[in-house]
């Protein structure tokens, strides 16, 4: 189990490292950088989402998982802004820090770790977090980056952005059964290879763009790490509540396996979508510093939440 942890973390940091000298070394500049941006939040991330949505497997046990997941990031969010003032002068983006969670880069791989093969049954948790995150995560987003609260706007914006398009296409082919016919046909394997190979730079492409502005200047490692605690804390509530609602009232029999995604899911960092879709501005060095704190505490996390699969 060690070396399958340091198979997952040694890449994640080495790509960090990686943007974090492309920065330094100026071997990207911020123009390129953009371009970067545009290419996986317009093509890239869209045929992820699709992918991870369009063989998931979908029952009435995914559709409760969805409604109270999608609830939670809400939930998060608000009460992110309750709290932002802890983190002043740094609370414009930080309520963003301590909700949803970054399935597709993070989460399927490390589930996969724990359960071998079903990593579908980590898709009913981030179905729910991916549509939170694509619509009111997204839409409150782009309102604080631009200063005002251009609601209109925002939506329109997120009802044409392709990843949000790419996952509700995922949805509808994989709950209509669609996915599962395309995929046993004669066609199926060139499909899935065609995607995988189109999906594959993805996560090494995200975290070099989180790591471009990684920092760790001493004045902000204060609001940084108060933040982190504070996502702690918050995801801690939330996943009680999720379990609550999904196992404690006895709205189904309790399955490990599911909460240990629900588990998983709240230990992940906050997404790493923030810096491809807001303006951040002087704030970027402290979003990438907290998303990589963040990643360094889910990795700690995910030694104990494996240990308990294990039991």
């Amino acid at each position: 189990m060690a070396l399958s942890i340091l198979e997952m973390v040694l890449p994640v940091l080495l790509m960090f490292l990686l943007g974090w000298l492309c920065n330094k070394k100026k071997i990207i500049s911020p123009e390129g950088l953009k371009g970067i941006k545009t290419l996986v939040g317009n093509v890239l991330l869209a045929v992820v989402l699709f992918n991870a949505f369009f063989t998931a497997e979908y029952s009435g046990t995914i559709a409760l998982t969805f409604g109270v997941v999608y609830a939670s990031c809400a939930l998060g969010l608000g009460l992110g802004f309750l709290l932002r003032r802890l983190v002043k002068p740094y609370g414009r983006f930080m309520p963003f820090l301590v909700t949803n969670f970054e399935g597709g880069m993070m989460g399927y791989a490390l589930f996969g770790l724990l359960y071998a093969g079903q990593t579908h049954i980590f898709a009913m948790a981030d179905i729910g977090q991916t549509l939170a995150a694509y619509t009111v995560f997204l839409v409150t987003l782009q309102a604080v980056s631009r200063g005002e609260a251009d609601v209109k706007g925002a939506v329109k914006s997120a009802a044409t952005n392709p990843a949000l398009i790419g996952a509700f296409l995922g949805v509808i082919l994989g709950a209509t059964g669609v996915g599962r016919a395309v995929l046993s046909s004669a066609v199926g394997g060139v499909i899935s290879k065609t995607i995988a190979f189109i999906s594959a730079p993805v996560s090494g492409l995200i975290l070099v763009i989180v790591g471009y502005e990684l920092s760790f200047r001493k004045e902000l490692m204060k609001p940084v790490l108060i933040t982190v605690g504070l996502r702690v804390a918050v995801t801690a509530v939330l996943l009680a509540v999720d379990w609550l609602i999904i196992f404690g009232i006895g709205l189904i029999p309790f399955e490990k396996p599911l909460f240990v995604a629900l588990m998983l899911a709240w230990s992940l960092p906050a997404p790493f979508i923030i810096p491809l879709y807001a303006d951040l501005g002087r704030d970027g060095e402290y979003i990438s510093t907290t998303l990589s704190m963040e990643t360094i505490v889910s990795i700690l996390l995910f030694i104990g939440i494996a240990a308990y699969s294990l039991a």
